[in-house]
């Protein structure tokens, strides 16, 4: 049997390689090739989104095991499929596109005997238009604010994880984009141990596209971050905003009494509603912390 630094603890066997893939029929068979050349005991599957080229019968030729939708519904239902078929205790997860050296899996391995989820975050420059660069560090401050933790690579599709820990979140995880965004938050949120190992380099795409639109995916983006703070901590918004019209409503308190040396209507209103939410962030906050203790 074939020994690779970061599988001397684990049993390859107990582990599940899940592999999204979407008109990849020119990249599949050396990502394949990657894996095995890791270790060949791992469970290999290849979830065939609705691809109209060869990626199924490339993957198969492989020894993939092959998962074909009927139709294309999105990499992140892809990743569902793949974690309700794996049979491994941990499961890792890798783009199809060849971006990521498949090679460094066992680095991601060698992590996951102390963490719950480990994640290969690029460090180097890649082939990202100047808009989705720029989107995805966005999504990345506000991910930080909401998860108060370091995240270095927000949606990198390469990391190995848990499956209990999967299958807790599989609920929640969209079925297009992201869904990387959305299992760092509640791994993060939930008290997991997640670890980001720096990789030196991200391979650029020889063929093909990336199937992201920056201005569609980053709308996607902001409400699946947006969703995760009403699910985990509502009180990343409620707070702001009725402290924020609280503010307001003091300013024109002030305005009013200098100029008008009365109080306005106005200023109850908004004083009014600056209250209101405050205590609709309290109560979402509770059915949060309910939801939570249930699980």
């Amino acid at each position: 049997m074939r020994v690779v630094p970061g599988l001397r603890v684990m049993d390859p066997a107990k582990i599940t390689v899940i592999i999204p893939a979407y008109n990849e029929e020119g990249e599949i068979r050396e990502v394949l090739a990657s894996v095995r050349s890791v270790s060949d005991r791992f469970e290999v599957i290849v979830v065939d989104d609705g691809s109209t080229d060869r990626t199924a019968e490339v993957a198969k030729s492989e020894g993939a095991r092959v998962i074909s939708h009927p139709y294309n519904m999105g990499n992140g239902a892809a990743i569902k499929t793949g974690v309700r078929a794996a049979r491994g205790e941990i499961l890792v997860l890798l783009d199809a596109d060849n971006q990521h050296p498949p090679e460094e899996i066992s680095r991601l391995l060698d992590e996951m005997v102390r963490y719950d989820m480990v994640v290969a975050a690029r460090t180097g420059r890649s082939d990202e238009s100047p808009v989705r660069r720029f989107g995805n560090w966005c999504m990345t401050r506000v991910a930080r604010y909401l998860s108060e933790m370091p995240i270095a690579d927000l949606t990198s599709g390469f990391r190995a994880i848990r499956r209990a820990c999967m299958e807790e979140f599989l609920h929640l995880l969209p079925n297009r984009y992201s869904y990387p965004t959305t299992i760092t938050l509640c791994m993060f949120r939930s008290g997991y141990g997640v670890k980001y190992v720096p990789l030196a380099r991200a391979r650029r795409r020889v063929r093909g596209r990336s199937h992201i639109q920056p201005i569609r995916d980053g709308l996607r983006f902001l409400i699946i971050i947006l969703r995760m703070i009403m699910l985990f901590d509502p009180l990343k918004i409620f707070l702001p905003l009725s402290l924020g019209l609280i503010g307001v409503s003091l300013v024109l308190l002030g305005y009013h009494l200098v100029i008008f040396s009365r109080v306005k209507e106005s200023f109850v209103v908004v004083a009014v509603i600056g209250c209101m939410t405050f205590l609709v962030g309290l109560l979402a906050d509770q059915i949060a912390l309910l939801r939570r203790e249930r699980r």
